[in-house]
């Protein structure tokens, strides 16, 4: 809401001084509440300006932890919300805030770790026994620990696991309470463990001598999906840029661009919208 008051309280000032206020300051930019993931990784820089060149429209990301982004969308400091916790997202939507939830793209996540492995989970495709064996070492491990996309999902993998992460708690188990490439940057620093999206990996810089320890569990699936805020809930949205950019996001060129972001011919990110929405 601060963007909105800021925006016309401006436009009224250049108004009383005889001044009219720019259109494209004003009218030609959206704000999507979006992950860290599709930041860090490279995405958006890759895909937001094909989509402004091709429609005019500005797309400013805020880009925070998935919990976060919902509560920015909910307060109406967004446009789009562009994130990967689908039930989160559904009650987002059925809740009234968003419009329809449409499923994007998806990739996986992958528990990264340090060459030692103090767990012995190299090799894993089980992330269940993989984490069972890591809580049995009391190995240390960095979670995000900010209600995030990539949080929640790493919770539900320790839940299905049988352990009690809140109780190992600043033990072995360190919540960083940071984005994704932060927590990268702790884990490695410190000798530890950590759930990554595969793309933030890929796109990581500070790999050092980590490796993947466990892929290739189906669990560890990671859909992203993207919601229109809801400008009946939201009077301040601006629906028909917004929806511009969500039509073109699920769009056959959309999906394209998002296919064609590669990083040493590693695609990141795999599209898979569907017309009818989900």
């Amino acid at each position: 809401m601060l963007r909105r008051q800021f925006l016309t309280l401006a436009a009224a000032g250049l108004l009383a001084a005889g001044v009219s206020a720019p259109v494209q300051a004003q009218d030609t930019f959206i704000i999507v509440q979006s992950t860290t993931s599709t930041q860090n990784s490279g995405l958006f820089e890759f895909m937001l300006p094909k989509f402004q060149e091709k429609t005019g429209i500005e797309v400013r990301v805020v880009a925070v932890g998935t919990g976060q982004a919902i509560k920015n969308a909910a307060n109406g400091d967004g446009d789009v919300l562009f994130v990967h916790a689908k039930p989160a997202e559904e009650k987002f939507v059925a809740d009234g805030y968003g419009v329809k939830r449409f499923d994007v793209m998806y990739n996986d996540f992958v528990v990264v770790g340090p060459p030692a492995d103090p767990a012995g989970i190299a090799g894993s495709s089980d992330i269940t026994d993989a984490l069972k064996k890591i809580a049995e070492a009391k190995a240390p491990f960095a979670s995000r620990g900010d209600d995030s996309g990539t949080h929640k999902a790493e919770l539900a993998l320790w839940a299905a696991a049988g352990v009690d992460v809140a109780a190992a708690s600043g033990g072995w188990y360190r919540e960083t309470g940071s984005g994704m490439g932060a927590t990268l940057n702790t884990g490695t620093g410190m000798g530890a463990y950590v759930l990554t999206d595969r793309a933030t990996w890929i796109s990581f810089g500070n790999k050092g001598a980590y490796r993947i320890a466990v892929e290739g569990d189906e669990r560890m699936f990671n859909q992203y999906g993207i919601i229109l805020v809801n400008k009946e809930k939201l009077p301040n949205v601006k629906a028909d840029l917004g929806q511009q950019f969500v039509d073109w996001v699920i769009s056959e060129e959309g999906q394209q661009v998002i296919a064609d972001y590669k990083i040493d011919g590693q695609q990141l990110f795999f599209p898979n919208a569907r017309p009818s929405g989900s």
